[in-house]
Formats: C-alpha cells, sequence, structure tokens
C-alpha cells in the first residue's frame, strides 16, 4: 500500500501512499467527526515509519498537535468522550 520508501543512513522515510489509496483514505476522512479524525489519523501515524506524522499531517490538512492528541487518546482504556460526539449542524451558531 505504501508507494515508496527512502532509505538513506538506516533510516526510513515515507514518501506516500498511491495516489487512488490516499482519495480513499481522504474521502474516509471526510465522513468522521473530529475526535475520530485525531484517532484515524493516529493510527495511520502509527502504522508508518519516520516521516509518517509530516505525510499524514499534510494528507489530511492537520495540524501535529491534533494527531498528538489522537495518540494520547488511543492510549487510554476508555473514551472520556465518548458520549460528547456532535453532529454535524447540531448547536451551530447562526
Amino acid at each position: 500500500m505504501i508507494k515508496t520508501v527512502e532509505k538513506k543512513a538506516g533510516i526510513c522515510r515515507v514518501t506516500g501512499y498511491r495516489k487512488d489509496i490516499e482519495l480513499k483514505m481522504r474521502r474516509l476522512f471526510a465522513t468522521l467527526s473530529r475526535k475520530d479524525h485525531r484517532r484515524y489519523a493516529a493510527i495511520e501515524v502509527l502504522k508508518l515509519e519516520h516521516g509518517g506524522l509530516e505525510y499524514i499531517c499534510v494528507l489530511f490538512k492537520i495540524d501535529a498537535k491534533t494527531v498528538r492528541q489522537g495518540l494520547t487518546e488511543l492510549d487510554l482504556e476508555e473514551d472520556p468522550a465518548a458520549s460528547r460526539v456532535r453532529k454535524k449542524g447540531v448547536d451551530a451558531k447562526v
């Protein structure tokens, strides 16, 4: 699934998934809640070698702090915000 991996001085650097996979990942990402955005991005970062955080942040257009928060949330045994996910359009200010 990973398009290429560069190896320099023993360090692997991800250069990306194939374009068709990236498209599907972005489509899925667009359907998720903010909480699930963080967690999905975090899982993808964990799957990739060195350079994965930067790559995923660019792919999904999100901040690295957001992904790091997702990584922290993945380490928790229980979801502290399980019932706090808002639906689109709910609580929107008019």
